[in-house]
C-alpha cells in the first residue's frame, strides 16, 4: 500500500489550518495564537504507535502487522521482521518505543497481540533496527501476559521505559471485568520488566505466591495512554466504559478499583461496582465524564511551548481533539482541547527533540507535527 510523505525539512508543507483551541468550561476560542500543524505523513491504514529516530526519521506501526520506517530525506518502506500479530478487534501491531539509548543500540520495543492457546493476549517484543531501517534484527519475546482470553477488546499495550530502564506495560482487562482485580492473571494492570525481559527484584508481589510477578500496579480497565513526568512518575490515561475515562498516577502496588469502584456506568446504564471510592482504592487523578476516549499520553518537558512544560496531553479518540491538563501534585484538570479537522482519532503522541508534538491522528490516517506559531 503506498504512504505518501510529506516533510516539512524537504517541502514546506505547512498545513493553513493551525487548530482552535477551547476551554472545556466555556467553549470559547481562545485569543492566543494556535501553533502550526505540518502533515508529516499521509495514507497510513489504522495507525498505532509512533516513534521517533535520531536524524529526522521516525517509524510508525499500523494494526494489521505492518511497520514502516520514514527517513529523513522523504523515503518511506517497510519494515521487515515483524513479530507475527493477531489482528482481529482491537488487537495487532501496536504500540513502539526506541529505547533511551537508541543511537548507539538501536534497539526498540514492540507490543502487539500475539495469538495464544484460547485467543490472544499482550505480547512485548524487543529487535534491533538495522542501520538501513529496513528490518528488525535479534527480535525477541520478552513477556506475554496469561492466559490468553477469546475476545478482541482491551489489549492496553503502551511501553514506556521508565527512568531506571525497566519496562512499564499496560495490559488491558481483556473485556473479562473481574479479572483486573486477580492477580493471578495479568489482566487489568501495568507491569514492569527488566529490559531482557527478567523480573524486577524490587516489583511489588514478587515471591508472592498466586500473584503474578510482573505485576506493578492492577485494578485497570483499558490503559492506552502512559507517560513519565519529569520526576520519572509514570501517568496513565485509561477507557472507562460509559463514562469515568480515567488519567491515574500510578503508585507500586496500588489498586486502581477497576471494576469495583468507576466513575462510569455500564453501556447498559447500570451502576458499576459498589461506586466511586473504597478504601484501599486509588482514585483517579482526574476523570472525564462524558468519555472522551483516550489514547496516547505526554507530558511535555521541552522549550518550544514554554508555558505547557509540565503540562498532560492526552489523545481523544471519540470527540476527535488533544486535552490539554494541567497536573497539581497527584491532581490533574483539563484546562483546553485543541481541536481542528487534523486532530481526527488521536491515537498517540510524543514530543520531539526540539520540543515539538507529534501525534498520529488515525482518522485522517496520518501523522502531524505541532510548532511554535511562531516559527517553530
Amino acid at each position: 500500500m503506498p504512504v505518501r510523505i510529506c516533510l516539512s525539512a524537504a517541502l514546506g508543507i505547512t498545513l493553513s489550518v493551525a487548530g482552535i483551541f477551547v476551554h472545556p468550561e466555556t467553549s470559547a476560542a481562545q485569543s492566543a495564537e494556535p501553533p502550526r500543524l505540518t502533515l508529516m505523513a499521509e495514507g497510513l491504514d489504522t495507525p498505532w504507535g509512533l516513534a521517533l529516530l535520531p536524524g529526522g526519521g521516525f517509524l510508525v506501526t499500523e494494526k494489521d502487522g505492518r511497520l514502516l520506517h520514514f527517513d529523513g530525506l522523504g523515503n518511506a518502506a517497510d519494515v521487515s521482521g515483524v513479530p507475527p500479530v493477531r489482528d482481529r478487534g482491537q488487537g495487532g501491531l501496536l504500540d513502539i518505543t526506541p529505547a533511551r539509548d537508541f543511537a548507539t543500540t538501536r534497539e526498540i520495543w514492540l507490543t502487539y497481540s500475539k495469538r495464544q492457546q484460547g485467543g490472544s493476549g499482550t505480547a512485548v517484543a524487543s529487535a534491533r533496527l538495522s542501520d538501513d531501517g529496513r528490518r528488525l534484527e535479534r527480535v525477541r519475546q520478552l513477556f506475554e501476559a496469561a492466559p490468553g482470553g477469546s475476545g478482541g477488546r482491551h489489549f492496553g499495550s503502551r511501553v514506556v521505559e521508565a527512568t531506571d530502564g525497566t519496562l512499564f506495560v499496560t495490559i488491558g482487562d481483556r473485556g473479562d471485568r473481574p479479572s483486573a482485580q486477580d492477580r493471578s492473571l495479568h489482566n487489568g494492570s501495568v507491569i514492569r520488566i527488566n529490559r531482557d525481559g527478567s523480573i524486577p527484584a524490587d516489583n511489588p508481589f514478587t515471591g508472592q505466591a498466586g500473584i503474578q510477578p510482573e505485576i506493578w500496579s492492577y485494578g485497570h480497565r483499558n490503559a492506552q495512554g502512559a507517560g513519565l513526568d519529569a520526576s520519572g512518575n509514570l501517568w496513565t490515561a485509561e477507557h472507562g466504559a460509559r463514562g469515568g475515562d480515567e488519567v491515574n498516577l500510578i503508585c507500586k502496588g496500588g489498586n486502581f478499583g477497576w471494576p469495583v469502584i468507576s466513575y462510569g456506568r455500564h453501556y447498559t446504564g447500570g451502576k458499576i461496582g459498589e461506586g466511586t471510592a473504597k478504601e484501599g482504592m486509588q482514585q483517579p487523578a482526574f476523570y472525564w465524564d462524558p468519555s472522551m476516549a483516550p489514547s496516547g499520553l505526554l507530558i511535555y518537558s521541552g522549550d518550544m511551548f514554554p508555558d505547557w512544560r509540565g503540562d498532560m496531553f492526552v489523545g481523544s479518540l471519540k470527540f476527535d481533539y488533544i486535552s490539554r491538563l494541567e497536573i497539581s501534585g497527584g491532581t490533574a484538570r483539563e484546562v483546553a482541547q485543541i481541536k481542528s479537522p487534523e486532530t481526527g482519532r488521536v491515537r498517540d503522541i510524543i514530543e520531539a527533540p526540539d520540543g515539538s508534538i507529534w501525534f498520529i491522528a488515525a482518522g485522517n490516517g496520518a501523522v502531524y507535527r505541532m510548532s511554535s506559531g511562531a516559527g517553530g
